[in-house]
């Protein structure tokens, strides 16, 4: 098994839906390709980006299994299959790995507060059910878990748990973490406005939903940490900022569906109670895209 076989950017695809609110495969299909194409070096779908909690277990394994033809084993796969219950999570589990996932990312999601000991063996129990890697999710903002360093580095002791995203939007969490983990053991970074501070802290990658609209700022971030030239990092970075924090304030489905709207690739709609952004929000996304349009071949 490749313990940590991720790097650079990690792709999310959202879930578009057609006017009846069933999902559109062929425009999903269709967005997935363009990812892989503008040079994602992963992608992961039935993320946060993907409404997974919306979905039900039909439409998740349908999305597992397009998702995984359309790759093609072109790039590694991250397949989000976090459920309530630790049963729910095995099943979507070993259903992504038998369609060919080269890994899971799981969240522990609750409605009571879930002590340590009990993540643990929600861990430990899906682990033991499947042989590909784990990758630990950790965003407390949308699953109402926050996840220690303490508890993440304990996760780290099952076996096939070897990867930890780090979505608390805290920066010396994340300088924690390198300084604790094992040079063999990779965090990733999936707090969009944090990108570049993430990868001075030792990130290995970025999860983001941002190369659906802006894929060459997103990779030329990456590649100037690979080279070490600082100062192009620091721009690339800037010019993507605004952007970065515009879709986490407005809800990435939202944002990244419009954007994909406004480019002209097509964003699909929504499962209620999702609804679109009005009409001030997409002029403002449209003002923030017109001008990285404007500088983005730079680099």
């Amino acid at each position: 098994m490749n313990e940590v076989p991720f790097k650079g950017v990690i792709a999310y695809p959202v879930t578009p839906f057609d006017n009846n609110e069933n999902i559109d495969i062929p425009l999903f299909r269709k967005q997935v390709e363009r990812l892989i194409r503008v040079g994602s070096h992963g992608i992961a779908p039935l993320g946060s980006t993907g409404v997974m909690p919306y979905l039900s277990d039909d439409e998740k394994e349908s999305l597992t299994e397009t998702c995984l033809r359309q790759v093609a084993g072109r790039v590694p796969t991250l397949v989000g299959v976090s459920n309530l219950t630790t049963e729910k999570t095995v099943y979507h589990a070993q259903f992504a790995e038998k369609a060919g996932a080269t890994a899971v990312m799981v969240i522990p999601m609750s409605y009571w507060k879930l002590s340590d000991d009990e993540i643990a063996k929600h861990y430990d129990t899906v682990a033991s059910k499947i042989s590909i890697p784990i990758m630990a999710y950790n965003n407390p903002a949308t699953s109402g878990v926050d996840m220690s360093p303490a508890l993440l580095k304990r996760l780290l002791e099952i076996p096939n748990v070897t990867m930890i995203k780090e979505s608390s939007g805290d920066i010396l969490r994340m300088h924690s973490l390198r300084k604790e983990l094992d040079d063999g053991v990779a965090f990733f970074n999936g707090s969009n406005p944090l990108a570049l501070s993430a990868f001075a802290a030792g990130a290995r990658g970025w999860c983001t939903a941002a190369p659906n609209l802006i894929p060459e700022l997103n990779l030329a971030l990456y590649d100037a940490i690979q080279e070490n030239d600082l100062e192009k990092a620091q721009q690339v970075f800037y010019k993507q900022v605004d952007l970065l924090k515009f879709i986490v304030a407005k809800g990435l489905p939202r944002s990244i569906q419009a954007g994909l709207d406004l480019l002209g690739v097509g964003g699909g709609g929504f499962k209620s109670p999702l609804q679109p952004l009005d009409a001030d929000e997409i002029a403002e996304l449209d003002r923030i895209l017109s001008t990285i349009d404007n500088e983005v071949y730079q680099y």
